[in-house]
């Protein structure tokens, strides 16, 4: 069983603490299998947005190992994308989501962002018109070190961002982040700017369901939970959410 092994309230943010990072990506692909099965049976459909990376993929994992789950009727987004980044490239989150999910369930529509594109600034508003095509039921969230949500950096995080993808330049923190991750060789491999989509889109989903596992992210949950409400830690924003659940284990916990 994955139970929780306490929970909390912030604001409007339900909070469950759990032993490991598999039992909280357990529990929290359970949940998202319950809130996905309710949208497609309420309009025949479920768009959801999925973060890659580390952090989600204890989640995703559970997920596509649910067998109940319709995925001939989930559409499927992802929230970044390095610029100038091939999606054959290891660190590739076109290429994270293909082989994590999509090789696997193979969903009825998987929109890629790609980073690639000649002109970026088209790629931004091609991506937000099949955005706003329709609701978005769920939308899962990390919190990175620096406290972004998707590459929302501090300096660039927008509550009441007019545009739904933009591209933005990646602050140092959340580079060298990519770097202890193991996704780079060092911090000049980075990419310096990304494609994302803004902090209202993450917001607008019916649900948020925020995994964020390890140690590394004690002081972001923090923050983000206990601090103000603000740009200097965008992951602060989903306590303005109705339906933002997050799921900590021990570690990423421990400044709470």
């Amino acid at each position: 069983m994955n139970e929780a092994i306490a929970t909390m309230q912030f604001n409007k943010v339900n909070v469950q603490i759990f032993r490991s990072g598999a039992e909280l990506g357990a529990a929290a692909a359970m949940q998202a299998g319950t809130v996905i099965t309710e949208a497609i049976q309420d309009h025949g459909r479920a768009r959801i947005i999925i973060g890659t990376g580390n952090s989600q993929q204890n989640l995703v994992d559970s997920l596509v190992r649910i067998s109940e789950l319709e995925w001939n009727r989930i559409e499927v987004f992802h929230m970044d994308e390095y610029v100038g980044m091939k999606p054959t490239h290891p660190a590739s989150f076109r290429r994270w989501l293909k082989t994590r999910l999509a090789d696997y369930v193979h969903p009825r529509q998987i929109h890629y962002l790609h980073g690639d594109a000649i002109d970026i600034e088209l790629e931004c508003q091609r991506y937000g018109r099949l955005l706003a095509e329709g609701p978005i039921d769920l939308s899962f969230v990390g919190f990175g070190e620096n406290g972004h949500i998707a590459f929302n950096d501090p300096h660039v995080a927008d509550i009441e961002d007019p545009q739904l993808v933009k591209p933005v330049a990646l602050d140092e923190k959340c580079r060298k982040q990519q770097v202890g991750e193991g996704h780079f060789p060092d911090l000049g491999s980075v990419p310096t700017h990304a494609l994302t989509i803004t902090c209202p889109v993450l917001l607008e989903a019916s649900y948020m369901i925020c995994s964020v596992p390890e140690g590394r992210k004690a002081e972001a949950v923090s923050n983000a939970l206990t601090g103000p409400i603000s740009s200097k830690c965008p992951a602060s924003f989903v306590r303005t959410h109705d339906r933002a659940y997050v799921y900590l284990d021990v570690e990423s916990a421990a400044l709470l």
